[in-house]
């Protein structure tokens, strides 16, 4: 018997029942066997202020940061917005960039959106930049994602299903 990943969610949409959210719990649905999931609230950071060092930082952002560090892996799913990312998600980034918590840590990077190719690059871009570990399958794009969900906030697109379950399947063979 092999022990499931603890992966980290962390969802870059503030709204309640997002679909950013909706995928992240389809992701955990579809993964009761592979993974332990949990979710990290971004709202309950300050905003990132360089003026104060590591030793400094408040105690929700080094939840956050020890929430990164011991995780198996972590999916970001993010929408766009104004073609670019979320600032509440920009915002938890930046209160990484000075450690090494990202750092060839196993990352499944999701823009779920109207479009979404901006951010998307953003993302990986930045992720990349901090040392993730990723790969193409880790890496999924879902534009027009309201038009693949219902009115319950499952995924009912087949192809979207699909993507979804290789995610899973490729992050939990991450070493």
């Amino acid at each position: 018997m092999t022990t499931k990943k603890n992966i980290l969610a962390i969802c870059g949409s503030t709204r309640k029942n997002s679909a950013n959210l909706q995928i992240l719990k389809a992701i955990e649905k579809f993964s009761e066997n592979s993974f332990n999931l949990s979710y990290f609230d971004l709202v309950t950071l300050p905003y990132f202020d360089q003026d104060i060092t590591d030793a400094e930082v408040s105690l929700e952002v080094q939840h956050f940061r020890n929430e990164i560090n011991k995780a198996d892996g972590v999916i970001i799913c993010t929408p766009e917005y104004v073609f670019s990312l979320p600032g509440v998600l920009k915002n938890a980034i930046e209160w990484t960039v000075s450690t090494t918590v990202f750092s060839d840590k196993p990352t499944a990077l999701i823009t779920a959106s109207s479009s979404g190719e901006k951010a998307h690059e953003s993302l990986l871009l930045v992720m990349k930049t901090l040392g993730i570990k990723t790969s193409d399958d880790l890496c999924l794009l879902i534009s027009g994602v309201k038009s693949k969900l219902n009115t319950e906030g499952e995924v009912v697109n087949a192809e979207l299903n699909q993507k979804l379950n290789q995610l899973i399947i490729s992050l939990s063979s991450q070493e």
